[in-house]
């Protein structure tokens, strides 16, 4: 008799033991962003991927950063579809970072759906072909490979249609640069400013979603590192190239295309990001990788991580 009288208030804390688990498991089920390394090297074919990232927005993989060669074999690897994704920014067009976009946007095809819709936003070309320091636009590119005539046309309406929409933007160092929005929808928004990279056009991007922020460096040298500062500013997870030691521990002429770790961790300081990740990894910094994270921490005391091909992070 007494456990009937007891049974509503046992029946009670069974409810609202449950309904309490369900809460947390709903607000631990997905964050707003989260980061998915795909290609974590450079150019050399030494095991690593090279850059490739998933950013995917409320669990879906929606933002491809990157195409770099390997990347389609990590896709796999992670057990992730590109069947959401209508987003492609690229920082800039060398192969370790473009080379894979054939292969990628094949995977997208016929991973399902009735069409496929990509926004693609990349650097701004310069100069004429057959002159030196040529690179094609973001949106000549494309259609050197997907256009009617492209090497890879074919592809356009392979497993379903395919549309591309190409968004060139401008590469040219400023004196005083300020980024610009070139996405926005409920509530995500994505900005660029211009990198430097060599001779090749860059991009800098920062994307933002529901109180938390990634910005992507791509390769980058002393010249875009006032570009860079600025918008980043303030984000949650900084992904920085890191391919050469402090001078003179590298090769002369890769500081004129690279940043170096004591350089990497005073913008992180004065950006004033609250996490660090390295990635597009060279072998001299994997091999020397206390003494880069040593550098680095002189000046920045926020985490700082090395990136692997398929890590996960959450900014």
């Amino acid at each position: 008799m007494d456990l009937l009288k007891a049974l509503p208030r046992i029946l009670a804390v069974l409810v609202a033991a449950c309904v309490a688990t369900h809460s947390a498991v709903a607000q631990t089920s997905t964050t707003p962003l989260e980061l998915v390394v795909l290609g974590s090297g450079g150019p050399g074919a030494l095991g690593r991927a090279a850059s490739c990232y998933l950013v995917l927005v409320d669990g879906n993989a929606r933002i491809l950063v990157e195409a770099g060669p390997g990347a389609f074999a990590r896709l796999g690897e992670a057990k992730l579809s590109l069947s959401d994704t209508d987003i492609v920014l690229l920082t800039h067009l060398h192969v370790d970072h473009a080379g894979e976009l054939p292969g990628l946007f094949k995977a997208r095809a016929v991973s399902g759906g009735a069409s496929v819709v990509f926004k693609v936003w990349g650097p701004a070309g310069t100069g004429k072909p057959h002159e030196g320091a040529y690179f094609p636009s973001t949106s000549r590119f494309l259609d050197l490979l997907f256009g009617k005539e492209g090497a890879f046309a074919y592809l356009r309406d392979f497993a379903a249609p395919i549309s591309l929409h190409a968004h060139d933007v401008p590469a040219r160092v400023q004196s005083n640069p300020v980024p610009h929005v070139i996405f926005s929808e409920d509530g995500l928004v994505i900005r660029a400013i211009a990198g430097h990279h060599g001779d090749a056009p860059a991009v800098i991007y920062r994307i933002d979603y529901a109180g938390k922020s990634i910005t992507f460096s791509g390769d980058i040298d002393a010249k875009g590192l006032a570009g860079l500062r600025t918008i980043a500013k303030g984000s949650d997870l900084l992904v920085f190239n890191s391919v050469v030691l402090d001078p003179p521990g590298s090769p002369a002429i890769l500081y004129t295309l690279h940043t170096p770790p004591r350089a990497i961790g005073a913008l992180a300081r004065d950006a004033d990001v609250h996490s660090l990740l390295l990635s597009h990894i060279s072998p001299a910094v994997e091999e020397n990788q206390d003494a880069v994270l040593e550098s680095i921490k002189r000046s920045y005391q926020g985490p700082v991580s090395l990136a692997a091909d398929r890590t996960r992070v959450l900014p």
